[in-house]
């Protein structure tokens, strides 16, 4: 990990006039270099290759700017060249996914949030850990596949859009489609409604939801359209389907709008109010865009069972503002919230909060 001091020495040589916003051209870019242009900042899109041509066809969101790489790991050389322009970077799944974890806690240039996050998020045992400390209710966790006696979900770790993911009903099931060779977790299957609620956590804003440091908003949240899973019934009951030897797959296809009725707002707000309390006393602070993903039961009810600590798909919902968001500033995108994070911070030179890691004596904390 990238010693906190060394990211502080490369802020002291930036010049806040001129910083540029940089991410991979992929997953919500097109809302980054939006919000970053409309925030005034120049923008670099970082891709292999030559720049994805469909980026014509979106002048506000074409990014000033590319950095074509032979390969993403290429990045890592090209540090020095990205500090001279003074680079902030937004991370997203898709650039973790391709830089490589490792690279993308190591890589020597400020990274907007807190990197520290990305171990409690791809870690399950980790961030069970935070959100059970947090006080959320999460659905059972199976430890012996051996165990299963009613549905489950079986998830892989990684953020890899739902590829591999699986329901069982018993052992049987889970042994027939389960890939021994990568990490899983296995948890009760919850009925209810999924929801994908889109938090930004400013440590540097103390007006609003305040909580013991910062204060924390809710700008969107959305469902999931998950590849042949949601329209896969159509076909016929699940055991015809399986008897068929078709099998539903979560793989993510794109995002559908959603919002909440108005008396889940206090609850909502209560849980995201829990996560990032917790994450300050275990890490330092989830900082920015993050994601509780969470089905709401019939009872009202609301069961974790994952969280993203970075700025989401579902979000591209939202370029020109949601329901929410809209009442808090009008046509205000996550990708332009972030934006408008780093100017501020720049303006009232609080830049090491919102970009730097958290100190070791967090980070190792048990």
């Amino acid at each position: 990990m990238i010693p906190k001091q060394q990211v502080l020495g490369f802020l002291k040589d930036y010049d806040p006039e001129s910083i540029t916003v940089a991410t991979v051209c992929s997953h919500s870019s097109l809302q980054i270099f939006d919000g970053a242009r409309k925030e005034g900042f120049k923008t670099l899109g970082i891709c292999t290759g030559k720049p994805p041509k469909f980026y014509d066809a979106f002048p506000r969101a074409k990014p000033d700017e590319y950095l074509v790489l032979e390969s993403y790991g290429d990045l890592m050389e090209r540090a020095g060249e990205l500090r001279k322009r003074n680079t902030i970077i937004v991370p997203h799944s898709s650039l973790i996914a391709h830089l490589g974890k490792e690279n993308y806690l190591e890589i020597p240039v400020p990274v907007f949030g807190n990197r520290v996050a990305i171990e409690w998020e791809s870690d399950r045992a980790k961030e069970c850990k935070w959100l059970l400390g947090a006080g959320t209710q999460m659905p059972r966790k199976i430890d012996n596949p051996h165990d299963i006696k009613g549905p489950v979900m079986v998830e892989y770790e990684g953020a890899q859009g739902g590829k591999g993911f699986f329901v069982a009903k018993n052992y049987e099931e889970f042994n027939e489609l389960v890939d021994h060779t990568r990490k899983f977790t296995i948890q009760e299957f919850i009925t209810g409604t999924r929801y994908y609620l889109h938090y930004f956590y400013s440590p540097i804003r103390n007006e609003g939801y305040t909580l013991s440091r910062g204060s924390l908003e809710l700008l969107s949240m959305d469902r999931r359209v998950e590849s042949n899973a949601d329209e896969i019934f159509r076909l016929g009951s699940p055991r015809e389907l399986i008897e068929s030897g078709i099998n539903p797959t979560y793989v993510i296809t794109g995002n559908m709008p959603l919002v909440a009725r108005e008396s889940l707002l206090s609850r909502i707000f209560s849980l995201g109010e829990k996560v990032v309390e917790e994450s300050l006393n275990l890490f330092g602070g989830v900082t920015g865009a993050f994601c509780i993903e969470a089905v709401v039961m019939d009872s009202l009810e609301i069961k974790v069972f994952e969280l993203s600590t970075r700025i989401v798909a579902g979000t591209n919902l939202y370029i020109s503002g949601s329901p929410y968001s809209d009442l808090v500033q009008k046509q205000l995108s996550m990708g332009r919230r972030i934006a408008f994070e780093i100017k501020e911070a720049s303006r009232t030179n609080q830049l090491d909060k919102i970009l730097s890691r958290s100190s070791m004596r967090y980070y190792y904390k048990k």
